[in-house]
Protein backbone atom coordinates (compact mmCIF):
# COMPACT_ATOMS: atom_id res chain seq x y z
CA UNK A 1 0.00 0.00 0.00
CA UNK A 2 1.30 3.46 -0.92
CA UNK A 3 2.30 5.60 2.02
CA UNK A 4 0.46 8.89 2.65
CA UNK A 5 2.71 11.94 2.22
CA UNK A 6 2.64 14.25 5.25
CA UNK A 7 4.37 17.53 5.96
CA UNK A 8 5.75 17.92 9.48
CA UNK A 9 6.87 21.11 11.20
CA UNK A 10 8.69 20.83 14.52
CA UNK A 11 10.74 23.07 16.77
CA UNK A 12 10.93 24.56 20.26
CA UNK A 13 8.14 26.47 21.95
CA UNK A 14 7.72 30.10 20.83
CA UNK A 15 9.85 29.65 17.72
CA UNK A 16 6.94 30.59 15.44
CA UNK A 17 5.46 27.24 14.40
CA UNK A 18 1.84 28.42 14.44
CA UNK A 19 2.30 31.22 11.90
CA UNK A 20 4.62 29.09 9.78
CA UNK A 21 2.20 26.15 9.71
CA UNK A 22 -0.60 28.47 8.60
CA UNK A 23 1.60 29.82 5.79
CA UNK A 24 2.47 26.26 4.75
CA UNK A 25 -1.20 25.29 4.69
CA UNK A 26 -2.05 28.34 2.57
CA UNK A 27 0.76 27.58 0.12
CA UNK A 28 0.10 23.85 -0.15
CA UNK A 29 -3.67 23.62 0.33
CA UNK A 30 -3.38 21.87 3.65
CA UNK A 31 -4.93 21.41 7.07
CA UNK A 32 -3.01 21.52 10.33
CA UNK A 33 -2.91 18.69 12.85
CA UNK A 34 -1.58 20.13 16.09
CA UNK A 35 0.98 18.03 17.94
CA UNK A 36 0.92 19.71 21.34
CA UNK A 37 0.26 17.76 24.52
CA UNK A 38 -1.14 20.82 26.32
CA UNK A 39 -3.39 22.26 23.63
CA UNK A 40 -5.56 19.14 23.86
CA UNK A 41 -7.09 20.53 27.09
CA UNK A 42 -10.24 22.62 27.07
CA UNK A 43 -10.19 25.83 29.08
CA UNK A 44 -6.41 26.07 28.96
CA UNK A 45 -5.94 28.60 26.20
CA UNK A 46 -3.62 31.43 27.17
CA UNK A 47 -0.95 29.39 28.94
CA UNK A 48 -0.76 26.85 26.12
CA UNK A 49 -0.49 29.57 23.43
CA UNK A 50 -3.47 28.05 21.66
CA UNK A 51 -3.94 29.74 18.26
CA UNK A 52 -6.83 32.17 18.04
CA UNK A 53 -9.27 32.27 15.13
CA UNK A 54 -7.40 35.30 13.80
CA UNK A 55 -4.08 33.47 13.95
CA UNK A 56 -5.55 30.45 12.15
CA UNK A 57 -6.52 32.72 9.22
CA UNK A 58 -9.25 30.34 8.12
CA UNK A 59 -6.98 27.30 8.04
CA UNK A 60 -8.57 24.24 9.64
CA UNK A 61 -6.74 23.12 12.81
CA UNK A 62 -7.35 19.70 14.32
CA UNK A 63 -6.55 18.02 17.65
CA UNK A 64 -7.17 21.04 19.86
CA UNK A 65 -9.62 21.11 22.81
CA UNK A 66 -10.12 17.35 22.93
CA UNK A 67 -10.55 16.66 26.66
CA UNK A 68 -11.15 18.38 29.99
CA UNK A 69 -8.11 19.05 32.23
CA UNK A 70 -8.94 16.12 34.52
CA UNK A 71 -9.42 13.54 31.74
CA UNK A 72 -6.79 11.00 30.73
CA UNK A 73 -5.41 11.33 27.21
CA UNK A 74 -2.65 8.97 26.14
CA UNK A 75 -0.17 8.98 23.29
CA UNK A 76 -2.15 6.08 21.81
CA UNK A 77 -5.28 8.27 21.89
CA UNK A 78 -3.45 10.96 19.99
CA UNK A 79 -2.15 8.55 17.34
CA UNK A 80 -5.59 7.00 16.81
CA UNK A 81 -7.24 10.39 16.29
CA UNK A 82 -4.45 11.67 14.08
CA UNK A 83 -4.50 8.51 11.92
CA UNK A 84 -8.20 8.93 11.21
CA UNK A 85 -7.81 12.62 10.40
CA UNK A 86 -4.83 12.16 8.10
CA UNK A 87 -6.76 9.56 6.11
CA UNK A 88 -9.74 11.93 5.79
CA UNK A 89 -7.63 14.97 4.89
CA UNK A 90 -5.64 13.09 2.28
CA UNK A 91 -8.82 11.62 0.79
CA UNK A 92 -10.14 15.17 0.31
CA UNK A 93 -7.05 16.05 -1.69
CA UNK A 94 -5.64 18.31 1.01
CA UNK A 95 -2.17 18.11 2.52
CA UNK A 96 -1.89 16.92 6.15
CA UNK A 97 0.49 19.24 8.03
CA UNK A 98 1.54 17.99 11.46
CA UNK A 99 2.84 20.91 13.48
CA UNK A 100 3.94 21.07 17.08
CA UNK A 101 6.61 20.61 19.68
CA UNK A 102 5.60 17.40 21.44
CA UNK A 103 8.17 15.01 20.05
CA UNK A 104 6.60 11.98 21.68
CA UNK A 105 3.35 12.57 19.79
CA UNK A 106 5.13 13.14 16.49
CA UNK A 107 7.47 10.14 16.64
CA UNK A 108 4.74 7.84 17.91
CA UNK A 109 2.57 8.85 14.98
CA UNK A 110 5.24 8.70 12.28
CA UNK A 111 7.26 5.75 13.53
CA UNK A 112 4.56 3.65 15.23
CA UNK A 113 6.21 3.55 18.63
CA UNK A 114 4.45 1.24 21.03
CA UNK A 115 3.87 1.87 24.70
CA UNK A 116 2.89 -0.03 27.80
CA UNK A 117 -0.73 -0.46 28.78
CA UNK A 118 -1.85 2.54 30.79
CA UNK A 119 -2.64 1.08 34.22
CA UNK A 120 -3.06 3.61 37.01
CA UNK A 121 -2.44 3.36 40.74
CA UNK A 122 -3.26 6.77 42.19
CA UNK A 123 -2.33 5.71 45.73
CA UNK A 124 1.13 4.66 44.53
CA UNK A 125 1.52 7.95 42.65
CA UNK A 126 0.55 10.04 45.65
CA UNK A 127 2.90 8.13 47.97
CA UNK A 128 5.87 8.56 45.64
CA UNK A 129 5.09 12.22 44.99
CA UNK A 130 4.89 12.86 48.74
CA UNK A 131 8.18 11.04 49.22
CA UNK A 132 9.83 13.22 46.55
CA UNK A 133 8.54 16.36 48.27
CA UNK A 134 9.73 15.14 51.66
CA UNK A 135 13.13 13.68 50.76
CA UNK A 136 13.89 15.31 47.43
CA UNK A 137 13.30 14.19 43.82
CA UNK A 138 16.77 12.64 43.60
CA UNK A 139 15.68 9.87 45.98
CA UNK A 140 13.02 8.45 43.69
CA UNK A 141 15.17 9.11 40.60
CA UNK A 142 17.90 6.96 42.17
CA UNK A 143 15.33 4.22 42.77
CA UNK A 144 14.34 4.37 39.10
CA UNK A 145 18.00 4.15 38.08
CA UNK A 146 18.25 0.82 39.88
CA UNK A 147 15.35 -0.83 38.05
CA UNK A 148 15.34 1.07 34.75
CA UNK A 149 18.67 2.82 34.08
CA UNK A 150 17.71 3.54 30.45
CA UNK A 151 14.66 5.61 31.40
CA UNK A 152 16.46 7.21 34.35
CA UNK A 153 19.25 8.38 32.04
CA UNK A 154 16.85 10.32 29.83
CA UNK A 155 14.89 11.91 32.69
CA UNK A 156 16.11 14.92 34.63
CA UNK A 157 16.42 14.08 38.35
CA UNK A 158 13.94 16.88 39.10
CA UNK A 159 11.30 15.54 36.69
CA UNK A 160 9.14 14.05 39.43
CA UNK A 161 6.07 13.48 37.27
CA UNK A 162 7.78 11.30 34.66
CA UNK A 163 9.94 9.53 37.24
CA UNK A 164 6.84 8.59 39.22
CA UNK A 165 5.12 7.38 36.06
CA UNK A 166 8.09 5.17 35.15
CA UNK A 167 8.13 3.68 38.64
CA UNK A 168 4.37 3.17 38.47
CA UNK A 169 4.67 1.20 35.23
CA UNK A 170 7.28 -1.07 36.80
CA UNK A 171 5.18 -1.41 39.96
CA UNK A 172 2.10 -2.51 38.00
CA UNK A 173 3.65 -4.57 35.19
CA UNK A 174 6.92 -5.84 36.64
CA UNK A 175 8.72 -4.49 33.58
CA UNK A 176 10.78 -1.33 33.10
CA UNK A 177 9.21 1.41 31.02
CA UNK A 178 12.12 1.27 28.57
CA UNK A 179 11.18 -2.31 27.65
CA UNK A 180 7.91 -1.18 26.10
CA UNK A 181 8.74 1.72 23.78
CA UNK A 182 10.79 1.09 20.68
CA UNK A 183 11.62 2.38 17.25
CA UNK A 184 11.25 -0.03 14.34
CA UNK A 185 14.49 -0.86 12.55
CA UNK A 186 13.01 0.44 9.31
CA UNK A 187 10.20 2.78 8.43
CA UNK A 188 8.16 -0.06 6.92
CA UNK A 189 5.72 -0.07 9.84
CA UNK A 190 4.62 3.50 9.17
CA UNK A 191 1.75 4.32 6.82
CA UNK A 192 3.28 7.76 6.21
CA UNK A 193 5.99 9.30 4.08
CA UNK A 194 7.01 12.32 6.15
CA UNK A 195 8.90 15.40 5.10
CA UNK A 196 10.09 16.98 8.34
CA UNK A 197 11.21 20.57 8.75
CA UNK A 198 12.50 22.05 11.99
CA UNK A 199 12.10 25.76 12.64
CA UNK A 200 14.95 27.42 14.53
CA UNK A 201 16.14 30.87 15.58
CA UNK A 202 19.23 32.05 17.51
CA UNK A 203 19.18 30.98 21.15
CA UNK A 204 19.30 34.52 22.54
CA UNK A 205 16.40 35.54 20.32
CA UNK A 206 14.38 32.55 21.47
CA UNK A 207 15.15 33.25 25.14
CA UNK A 208 14.01 36.84 24.75
CA UNK A 209 10.89 35.73 22.94
CA UNK A 210 10.05 33.22 25.66
CA UNK A 211 10.35 35.88 28.37
CA UNK A 212 8.26 38.31 26.35
CA UNK A 213 5.59 35.69 25.76
CA UNK A 214 5.14 35.03 29.49
CA UNK A 215 4.52 38.74 30.06
CA UNK A 216 2.17 38.92 27.07
CA UNK A 217 0.22 35.95 28.40
CA UNK A 218 -0.10 37.64 31.78
CA UNK A 219 -1.41 40.79 30.12
CA UNK A 220 -3.90 38.61 28.22
CA UNK A 221 -5.31 37.16 31.45
CA UNK A 222 -3.15 34.12 32.20
CA UNK A 223 -3.37 34.53 35.97
CA UNK A 224 -7.17 34.65 35.83
CA UNK A 225 -7.17 31.53 33.66
CA UNK A 226 -5.01 29.63 36.16
CA UNK A 227 -7.06 30.93 39.09
CA UNK A 228 -10.25 29.69 37.43
CA UNK A 229 -8.75 26.21 37.07
CA UNK A 230 -7.55 26.16 40.68
CA UNK A 231 -10.92 27.36 41.96
CA UNK A 232 -12.65 24.73 39.82
CA UNK A 233 -10.82 22.13 41.89
CA UNK A 234 -8.32 20.86 39.34
CA UNK A 235 -5.55 19.20 41.35
CA UNK A 236 -1.91 20.23 40.93
CA UNK A 237 -1.19 16.51 40.53
CA UNK A 238 -3.01 16.39 37.18
CA UNK A 239 -0.86 16.17 34.06
CA UNK A 240 -2.61 19.23 32.67
CA UNK A 241 -1.84 21.33 35.73
CA UNK A 242 1.86 20.44 35.55
CA UNK A 243 2.23 22.33 32.27
CA UNK A 244 4.46 25.40 32.16
CA UNK A 245 2.76 28.51 33.62
CA UNK A 246 -0.04 26.40 35.13
CA UNK A 247 2.34 24.74 37.58
CA UNK A 248 4.22 27.95 38.41
CA UNK A 249 1.25 30.28 38.80
CA UNK A 250 -0.75 27.55 40.48
CA UNK A 251 2.01 27.43 43.06
CA UNK A 252 1.78 31.18 43.51
CA UNK A 253 -1.98 31.05 43.99
CA UNK A 254 -1.58 28.29 46.55
CA UNK A 255 0.87 30.46 48.52
CA UNK A 256 4.09 28.57 47.79
CA UNK A 257 6.00 31.68 46.64
CA UNK A 258 5.43 35.25 45.48
CA UNK A 259 4.29 36.53 42.08
CA UNK A 260 7.74 37.59 40.85
CA UNK A 261 9.08 34.13 41.64
CA UNK A 262 6.26 32.55 39.61
CA UNK A 263 7.20 34.74 36.64
CA UNK A 264 10.89 33.85 36.97
CA UNK A 265 10.15 30.14 37.27
CA UNK A 266 7.88 30.25 34.20
CA UNK A 267 10.58 31.90 32.11
CA UNK A 268 13.28 29.56 33.39
CA UNK A 269 11.23 26.42 32.80
CA UNK A 270 10.15 27.60 29.34
CA UNK A 271 13.79 27.94 28.36
CA UNK A 272 14.63 24.53 29.78
CA UNK A 273 11.73 22.98 27.89
CA UNK A 274 12.87 24.60 24.64
CA UNK A 275 16.35 23.14 25.19
CA UNK A 276 14.88 19.65 25.69
CA UNK A 277 12.83 20.04 22.52
CA UNK A 278 15.93 20.93 20.53
CA UNK A 279 17.71 17.89 21.96
CA UNK A 280 14.81 15.61 21.00
CA UNK A 281 14.43 16.83 17.42
CA UNK A 282 18.19 17.11 16.79
CA UNK A 283 18.38 13.36 17.35
CA UNK A 284 16.22 12.76 14.27
CA UNK A 285 18.35 12.90 11.08
CA UNK A 286 15.24 13.40 8.95
CA UNK A 287 14.68 16.92 10.31
CA UNK A 288 15.73 19.64 7.87
CA UNK A 289 16.40 22.76 9.94
CA UNK A 290 15.32 26.12 8.51
CA UNK A 291 15.51 29.60 9.97
CA UNK A 292 12.77 31.38 8.04
CA UNK A 293 9.58 30.87 6.10
CA UNK A 294 11.42 31.77 2.90
CA UNK A 295 13.98 29.02 3.50
CA UNK A 296 11.19 26.58 4.31
CA UNK A 297 9.28 27.32 1.11
CA UNK A 298 12.51 26.97 -0.87
CA UNK A 299 13.03 23.57 0.77
CA UNK A 300 9.49 22.47 -0.05
CA UNK A 301 9.88 23.53 -3.69
CA UNK A 302 13.13 21.61 -3.82
CA UNK A 303 11.22 18.41 -3.08
CA UNK A 304 9.52 18.65 -6.43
Amino acid sequence: MAKIPVMVLVGPTAVGKTATAVAMAQALGGEVLTADSMQIYRGMDIGTAKPSAAEMQGIVHHLIDLVNPDEEFTVADYVARADALITEISARGAVPIIAGGTGLYINSLLDRWIFPPHPVDMTFRRELTAEAERLGPQVIHARLAEIDPVTAARLHPNDVHRTVRALEVHHLTGRPLSSFSWKPATNDASPYEPCIFGLTIPRETLHNRLAARIHEQLEAGLLAEVRGLVEAGYSPDLTSMKGITYRQFGGYLRGKYDYDTAVELSIRDSRRYARRQYTWFNADPRVQWVDSLRTLIRGIKGLG
